[in-house]
């Protein structure tokens, strides 16, 4: 049973190997384009503002390194529009199909449709409150 719990704690902390899988090779990415360029662990973590074991860390694939550290060592690079491309939703086959499958929505906020809710309810004084069935929940 604390072996079950331990095998959790560890197997949470180490992540999907997906995801340590691409970290890996965003890394080994990453090394590769800085000693293309001729530049060394030392420079490249003055360039971008940082210590050179979190670059040799991020060159490994760790998860611990900071999103806006690794866009620092991109901007150094001088590959910083690849970061901007990361998530390109024009990209995205599986939310632009489901977009298509709803049809086109009026985004509201949850702030309108109380305030909505709250007009609706004061022009039929005596009637029960309106509930939201979406929950308050974001």
């Amino acid at each position: 049973m604390i072996i079950d719990f331990y095998r959790h704690i560890w197997m949470h902390a180490m992540g999907s190997p997906k995801a340590k899988q691409a970290l890996e090779r965003l890394g080994n990415d990453i090394r590769t384009a800085r000693l293309r360029r001729g530049v060394a662990v030392a420079d490249l973590a003055v360039r971008a503002g940082t210590s050179p074991s979190s670059i040799s860390r991020l060159e490994k694939g760790d998860s611990g390194v900071a999103i806006g550290t690794l866009a620092e060592v991109l901007v150094a690079l001088g590959l910083i529009e690849r970061l901007t491309d990361l998530v390109d939703v024009r990209k995205d086959d599986l939310g632009l199909a489901l977009a298509v499958e709803r049809g086109p929505r009026r985004g509201r906020t949850f702030a309108a449709r109380l305030k909505s809710q709250k007009a609706h309810s004061r022009k039929g004084e005596g009637q029960q409150d309106i509930i939201d069935p979406d929950g308050a929940a974001f």
